[in-house]
């Protein structure tokens, strides 16, 4: 069985991505992993090929400046690197700059790698997320963040990525039908210093939207507030093994009363609702799940 990971970058070390981190999570499971490097404004290509693993591959992109609304330029850069991935390859393991797999779920991944290869009618896995949000001790809990999404897709099965990469399409153009393979993505791309988050910010909607729109839904402050956020948890597991650097050296700081829920009445009820029963009202599933 054959796994090529892949990814995008851009402008990571402004924006201070854990892409490193991101990639080595997967890596053991991995026979080679593509990273597609679009043309930066900071340091990324030199920084990632500072690296000097074995297994990774480098290929060099140009981002499309007129695919820059709603986030396609995200999916056309990925699919420049899933091509690029070995063509023998059984598996293509997908992992954006700020994901990254605890170490302990990836027996559990690669065991239902292997169960899953041959049911044709079984396109990816599928993975629950854990968003941190302000700093590593809490996780967001409201219907604001998504609670799944495709990381593992069959290879050379015509499957592309869609809209603006979170999840991706058959060569019918129809969502994949996948099995939940009972493993996290741990999601740090609201965990930044503030500084470091207003930049991300800025250079995320600029691949959404057009400078007038940029200019009325980006604040022109130099940190992001962490404080305007609905409700959150404390995260009481353990860091992935690659993100204990960051996790010791963070430096600021982020308190939230876990007694707050800043929603509206409908909200509320909402948001309790899928607490007492685990049901999401309304949710939309990028994917077709086998149960």
């Amino acid at each position: 069985m054959k796994i090529s990971g892949f990814t995008i970058a851009r402008n990571v070390v402004r924006a201070d991505y854990p892409i490193k981190e991101a990639v080595t999570s997967i890596l053991p499971l991995c026979d080679e992993f593509v990273i597609a490097v679009g043309k930066s404004e900071d340091d990324t290509l030199a920084y990632i090929k500072s690296w000097n693993l074995d297994k990774i591959k480098i290929i060099e992109t140009v981002w499309d400046d007129n695919l820059r609304e709603g986030g396609r330029v995200l999916a056309d850069e990925t699919n420049k690197a899933m091509a690029a991935c070995s063509p023998d390859s059984d598996w293509l393991f997908y992992i954006q700059a700020d994901e990254v797999i605890h170490e302990k779920h990836l027996p559990s991944i690669k065991e239902s790698m292997e169960n899953n290869l041959g049911l044709t009618q079984i396109d990816g896995l599928l993975f629950d997320y854990l968003h941190f949000y302000g700093t590593y001790d809490y996780v967001g809990d409201s219907r604001r963040w998504y609670r799944n999404e495709v990381r593992v897709i069959k290879a050379n099965q015509g499957i592309i990525s869609w809209g603006d990469a979170m999840g991706f399409r058959n060569a019918k153009m129809q969502k994949l039908q996948v099995k939940h393979c009972k493993s996290e993505v741990y999601h740090y791309g609201w965990v930044k210093h503030p500084k470091h988050q207003q930049q991300k910010q800025k250079q995320f909607h600029r691949m959404w939207h057009n400078d007038t729109k940029m200019e009325k839904m980006v604040s022109k402050a130099d940190e992001f507030d962490y404080s305007e956020i609905d409700s959150l948890k404390k995260f009481e597991g353990t860091a992935p093994k690659v993100m204990e650097q960051r996790v010791q050296s963070i430096s600021w700081s982020f308190d939230f009363d876990l007694s707050k829920k800043n929603f509206s009445l409908k909200t509320a009820a909402l948001y309790w609702l899928e607490k007492l029963t685990g049901w999401r009202l309304g949710e939309y599933k990028n994917f077709k799940e086998i149960k």
